[in-house]
């Protein structure tokens, strides 16, 4: 018996080789490939099925519709879709273990199977973990069928069968084709798998939900082109003994991105959070120092978060900088522009920031927020507990203007604050919102106006 040849995939690109390599020669992914058997002969028919006729037409000539949505049943997961579900959409969730995404999706098929059949294929749980947590959540079960099946080509001829309007894949490193040779989970079971799903979702206009593992540097498991397969990326975050959940769309093709719906986990499932803003923020019965409220946008929401710093003299040669929920190199650039333009220097103290609730800060808008909270822990004032802040503050020290400047104040409106300090740049009037503006051009005078 010939001995089957080994090959050698990225898991970044996708791209192979004949041999181990530190560096992936296709996209410069160091310690990405992993070890593979190439597909069996027969997989060149694999496609078949799925092959229909096609041909070039003009744009012009194009019908454009609007394209029908469906609700969940969970507003926020509507919000972070777009609106809805689509079908013939492919949509992929990822998350930590035991986060909730098999919870969340029960909860949303429930909903959904009001409308229309929906099939829910399990490769992970038994068919009766699936119904225990249904009934522990008090889900209705009427539409849902429930398939307990790892084998790709059994799941496609039983979704052909029962023509369901969803299918839920729980999870797609479980599932394997018959047409490869690797292992369950592989880079290659991973790619044609969720390529053949795709495919299928596309041809059948049903809406498939493909669940997804996170490794520990907290990306999607498998090769990265799962991601540019589907049409939706939502991943499912959240702080291990917080109650929070957040879910944000990374890709969306029907809707906008970087949006985020928040959910809190309780003994019967995922509850919506209506105004979010109201649990990130501080719960002090008095003004402390090191605090600063955001305003901060996520996707087309508005969210205010309280941050949080702490300034201490450090007795190491190295002093300490942790940043959470916050990219670390932009908290080291943001203390030397302090040093420079602000003359405060933090070089022989510890330095921490932290984001409240688990709320990851992924614009520059949240930089004179965070300056703000240095500069309070280090003098220790306490700075207005009745004024938002926000605005990008640049290398050469200046306050830069951000989007959405008028949305943001209207928010914090809502939720009682009455002063603000923004960029001067955004040119708003002094009260918005019955909000009293105060505008700043440079570093320097934010921090001369800090505790006015």
């Amino acid at each position: 018996m010939s001995k089957s040849k080994t090959i050698y995939v990225c898991d970044a690109c996708g791209a192979t080789s004949p041999k181990w390599l530190g560096r992936c020669p296709d996209c410069g992914a160091w310690n990405s490939l992993v070890e593979s058997l190439p597909m069996a002969a027969s997989a060149n028919t694999r496609h078949t099925a799925y092959a229909v006729a096609s041909h070039a037409q003009d744009l012009t000539a194009v019908v454009s519709e609007e394209t029908p949505r469906v609700s969940t049943g969970l507003q926020e997961l509507d919000r972070v879709l777009g609106g809805g579900q689509v079908a013939g959409a492919a949509m992929l969730l990822g998350g930590d273990p035991g986060i909730g995404k098999s919870t969340l999706l029960l909860q949303a098929v429930s909903h959904l199977a009001q409308s229309g059949p929906a099939l829910y294929v399990t490769g992970e749980e038994s068919a009766g973990q699936v119904a225990m947590r249904a009934r522990r959540l008090d889900l209705s079960s009427r539409g849902i069928r429930l398939l307990a099946e790892n084998n790709l080509e059994q799941i496609l001829a039983q979704a052909q069968t029962e023509s369901p309007a969803v299918l839920v894949v729980d999870s797609i490193q479980t599932v394997f084709s018959d047409a490869l040779q690797s292992a369950p989970g592989s880079v290659a079971q991973v790619r044609e798998c969720a390529a053949q799903l795709v495919r299928y979702a596309k041809r059948a206009g049903v809406a498939v939900w493909l669940v997804g593992h996170v490794t520990k540097e907290g990306t999607l498991a498998g090769p990265r082109v799962l991601e540019h397969m589907v049409d939706t990326v939502l991943y499912f975050e959240g702080e291990p003994g917080n109650s929070f959940r957040i879910v944000r769309a990374i890709k969306n093709r029907f809707g906008a991105v970087n949006e985020l719906g928040v959910f809190s986990m309780t003994d019967k499932g995922l509850a919506e959070v209506d105004n979010p803003s109201s649990l990130f923020l501080s719960q002090h019965a008095q003004p402390v120092p090191g605090s600063a409220v955001l305003v901060t946008q996520e996707g087309t929401r508005p969210l205010l978060v309280e941050v949080q710093a702490l300034v201490s003299p450090s007795p190491l040669a190295n002093p300490r900088r942790v940043a959470i929920g916050l990219d670390p190199n932009r908290l080291s650039m943001l203390l030397a522009v302090l040093h420079r333009h602000g003359g405060v220097p933090l070089f022989d103290q510890d330095v921490f920031i932290n984001v409240v609730g688990g709320v990851r800060l992924n614009e520059p808008a949240a930089d004179l927020a965070v300056v703000m909270a240095l500069l309070s822990s280090f003098r220790n004032r306490p700075l207005d507990a009745e004024r938002v802040l926000f605005g990008e503050v640049g290398l050469a020290g200046e306050v830069r203007a951000v989007s959405r400047a008028g949305d943001r104040l209207k928010e914090a409106a809502k939720l009682g604050f009455k002063r603000a300090m923004l960029p001067a740049a955004s040119r708003l009037e002094r009260s918005v919102g019955g909000i009293k503006v105060l505008q700043v051009d440079k570093l320097g005078d934010a921090l001369d106006l800090a505790f006015d």
